[in-house]
């Protein structure tokens, strides 16, 4: 449900209410006007939109992860955005302890996630975390610890004080306790330390300190087909778009049901995670034949993408286009029916240009501009291909991008 009714009181002698509508915007819009409304203290939209974000734009949500997280542990009314973050998390803790954001987490959102039981990471590599996070917070720390003063421990233990009561010592193996906890035990409790020798030493002891339950470690299942048919998940499409370019693939009338379909999508590139240049397009995905790329454009909810059957190649400085009948061009949108463009003009098909440009599909669809290429940018236009795929004929840029071997099951 897209409609929110709300009342606000402004002053001691009005009342103003009203109803909100978000039908008809962009997932980017929606969370600007969730921060603007918790600044302004309307704290009912606020608790209401949240859901509604996470019911309708979860994959914008996970491909602006990181800005998500620390954003929604920066005010307190978003429970529930910081709850959808700690699930992720728990389960995928690389989202955002590998990323470049990881250094300048907030102490809440940090915290946040060490209290989770089920956090699905060895106790010693999150000890790890927490010193480096803890060092990077903490000034005039000598990059050599043998260098260390007294002084130097006492200010990385002020840094950590709330995270160290957190970490499941005991649950840390003895050689990790030594190699990693070792070198940095002033900065614990004196009897913290001392039971954690005593629990190796002579197990039987009573100890003093408050021991945390193991964390719970996820059940290892083989996955279920419907699961393996994106091989990993995508952060574009879904396992319904896979069945509809499963079935154009195939030029079926009808669509797959999501547990018929026949191929496997083996991602090949990331552009978040590999890159977005030509050249690494070209690394990756060249010589293999039958591909789909798909493409999320930036501040919409627009999927463009496109099939081509052939191999991809870097054609050196000779520019060619290749002939195929069976390629096609198409448009997922968010609340509006897909559009599926096949080649028309078969001969112009596919386009192999410059190494600094990714795929094209003739000139309606394509990564970069041969004169001058840019990062994330691609254009779209009508030229080898039934019917346009996009309303405007122009070069826009990208959030995210993804291409997939296509394999027979």
């Amino acid at each position: 449900m897209s409609l929110f009714p709300y009342s606000v009181l402004q002053s001691t002698r009005y009342i103003y209410s009203g109803i909100v509508t978000l039908e008809n915007f962009e997932a980017a819009i929606i969370f600007a006007l969730l921060i603007a409304l918790n600044e302004f203290q309307f704290t009912e939209l606020v608790e209401r939109i949240q859901p509604y974000l996470i019911d309708n734009y979860a994959s914008w949500l996970r491909l602006k992860f990181s800005r998500i997280y620390q954003i929604s542990f920066d005010n307190e009314n978003f429970n529930a955005l910081q709850q959808f973050c700690i699930d992720i998390l728990v389960k995928h803790p690389s989202m955002i302890f590998n990323s470049e954001d990881f250094k300048t987490l907030q102490e809440n959102a940090f915290i946040a996630l060490l209290k989770q039981d089920d956090f699905q990471m060895e106790e010693s590599e999150i000890w790890d975390k927490v010193i480096l996070w803890g060092k990077e917070r903490t000034q005039d720390l000598p990059s050599n610890l043998e260098e260390w003063t007294d002084e130097n421990f006492k200010s990385l233990k002020a840094t950590l004080q709330h995270c160290l009561p957190h970490i499941r010592y005991f649950q840390i193996p003895s050689e990790d306790v030594l190699k990693k906890v070792k070198p940095y035990h002033n900065i614990l409790e004196k009897n913290v330390w001392d039971d954690i020798l005593a629990k190796f030493l002579a197990p039987n002891m009573p100890i003093t300190s408050l021991i945390l339950p193991p964390r719970k470690k996820a059940t290892v299942q083989l996955p279920s087909r419907k699961a393996s048919i994106i091989t990993p998940s995508s952060y574009i499409i879904t396992i319904d778009h896979v069945a509809e370019i499963s079935s154009w693939i195939d030029r079926r009338s009808k669509i797959y049901n999501t547990t018929e379909i026949p191929y496997e999508f083996k991602l090949l590139l990331r552009g978040s995670r590999d890159g977005f240049s030509g050249e690494v397009f070209h690394r990756l995905c060249d010589n293999i034949p039958g591909t789909v790329v798909v493409v999320k454009i930036d501040s919409t909810n627009e999927i463009l993408g496109g099939y081509n059957p052939l191999i991809w190649k870097d054609p050196n400085d000779k520019a060619e286009f290749v002939t195929t009948a069976d390629s096609f061009i198409f448009s997922l949108k968010n609340g509006i029916q897909s559009i599926l463009s096949r080649v028309k003009n078969k001969s112009n098909a596919i386009f192999y240009g410059k190494i600094s440009q990714g795929p094209i599909f003739g000139k309606d669809l394509g990564m970069g501009r041969r004169d001058n290429p840019i990062s994330k940018e691609w254009g779209c236009s009508k030229y080898a291909y039934e019917k346009p795929i996009r309303d405007i004929n122009a070069w826009f840029f990208i959030d995210e991008y993804e291409v997939f071997q296509i394999c027979k099951i």
